[in-house]
């Protein structure tokens, strides 16, 4: 598969476009960051939203992986100037690895809007130190889910 991306200075990450060759890797790492992060998410929410990400999510949004050598510990999805996702592994959390993707999506991709859980404290805080403001509030997630959302722009 062609893959472009961009690597730091020192060879320790690259970003690259990713595709479905890497969604059970990806897969891995949303998995491990909702379990870090999304304590509110109801068991059966966490279910269906495992097994419908890689068939309804991951193939409408422009994929990219952050990998340390060959290992993907984070990745996000964008759509136009919207960020859809970003996740970073719970083992790769409080590197840095988050920044550098919301970085990239910002500078190289045009990122300018999001969405986030608003009970996902640490989320906010992260998008909110960056200079993302909240513009608006929703009280159901985008399949009608009780998960309030909170809708963010630079």
């Amino acid at each position: 598969m062609f893959r472009k991306g961009i690597q730091d200075s020192d060879g320790d990450f690259t970003i690259e476009n990713a595709g479905p060759d890497d969604y059970p890797e990806i897969m891995d790492v949303w998995e491990s960051a909702v379990r870090a992060t999304h304590d509110f998410l109801k068991p059966e929410d966490f279910e269906l939203f495992k097994r419908i990400i890689p068939t309804d999510f991951l193939p409408n949004v422009d994929l990219y992986v952050l990998r340390q050598g060959e290992k993907i510990v984070g990745f996000m999805g964008i759509s136009g100037e919207n960020l859809e996702m970003l996740f970073i592994s719970e083992s790769s959390r409080g590197k840095g690895f988050g920044k550098i993707l919301l970085t990239y999506a910002v500078q190289k991709v045009s990122v300018k809007k999001l969405d986030v859980n608003e009970q996902n404290k640490q989320a906010l805080g992260f998008y909110e130190k960056f200079g993302f403001r909240i513009v608006a509030r929703s009280e159901k997630d985008s399949m009608g889910k009780d998960y309030p959302i909170l809708h963010l722009s630079l």
